[in-house]
């Protein structure tokens, strides 16, 4: 078998030192390129996002199966090659996060999964021809409300590009219809969105439901409405906003709270 030697070109900074410390998502990070290779970085900054190849160098290698624990410990077990968990042969990360700036040798990002001092092995833009919109996917179901609902925004955030309020609302209104149905990506659920543009495009964006091949998608712009529903095997969830409420309001109150649900 031939030998493949690779050299590190950056190292991670990160507040984040041990494997099982970081969060799901990643957190803000410095990327810090060795001298020689700066010149590489010309025309980095024209990119909003980057793949990072990063070598986990805290990861064991000698474990083939395992259970997503920080989404939910009560999983099944998968085989690592199944799933982007540190924990494999070959500890590749393979990261996309949202580049910030780029100031000499530094390459600031926001959402970096790697540890500090992680050597980075390449850096990738990321381009339109990466984009599926509409994979298929196992349904790693997250443990609590909390932490799917977390996930939920943070896919709608990376869709729809800003946290406006509508957005938080159909951030809400898809983590009400994930505990009735499950994986919002299933070919048979059914949506339809009454509303404004910014509440169809979060709820499309997290539910990757398209308008043909197949027709899952249905959007009526209404003024001063806001209302879903989602419909899987026969059975139906509305979930229509009651009134106007602020950003803490839609983060922090009870579901019965915000909308009329039936």
């Amino acid at each position: 078998m031939d030998e493949i030697n690779l050299k590190p070109v950056a190292y991670v900074i990160s507040p984040v030192e041990e494997p099982d410390e970081m969060p799901l998502g990643g957190k803000d990070a410095i990327i810090e390129f060795l001298p020689e290779y700066v010149e590489a970085l010309q025309g980095l900054e024209e990119n909003s996002h980057i793949w990072v190849l990063s070598w986990f160098h805290k990861s064991p290698r000698d474990i083939l199966k395992i259970r997503p624990g920080k989404v939910n410990p009560d999983l099944p077990e998968y085989g690592v090659f199944a799933l982007r968990s540190f924990t494999r042969p070959n500890p590749i990360g393979l990261s996309l996060v949202r580049l910030e700036r780029v100031e000499g040798n530094r390459v600031h990002v926001r959402g970096l999964d790697a540890i500090g001092g992680t050597p980075v092995l390449d850096i990738k833009p990321y381009f339109e021809n990466d984009t599926i919109f509409s994979p298929l996917t196992p349904y790693i179901k997250g443990k609590s409300r909390e932490m799917r609902q977390g996930m939920i925004k943070k896919h709608a955030f990376i869709h729809h590009g800003e946290e406006c309020i509508d957005m938080l609302v159909g951030v809400r209104m898809a983590a009400i219809a994930e505990d009735r149905f499950g994986h919002l990506n299933s070919s048979d659920l059914m949506v339809n969105v009454q509303g404004s543009p910014c509440l169809a495009d979060t709820v499309q964006g997290v539910s990757r439901a398209r308008l043909a091949n197949p027709s899952r998608f249905t959007y009526i712009n209404v003024e001063n409405s806001s209302e879903t529903i989602w419909t899987k095997n026969g059975q139906s969830l509305t979930i229509r906003l009651k009134g106007a409420f602020n950003h803490d309001e839609l983060e922090k109150l009870a579901d019965e709270d915000l909308f009329d649900i039936f």
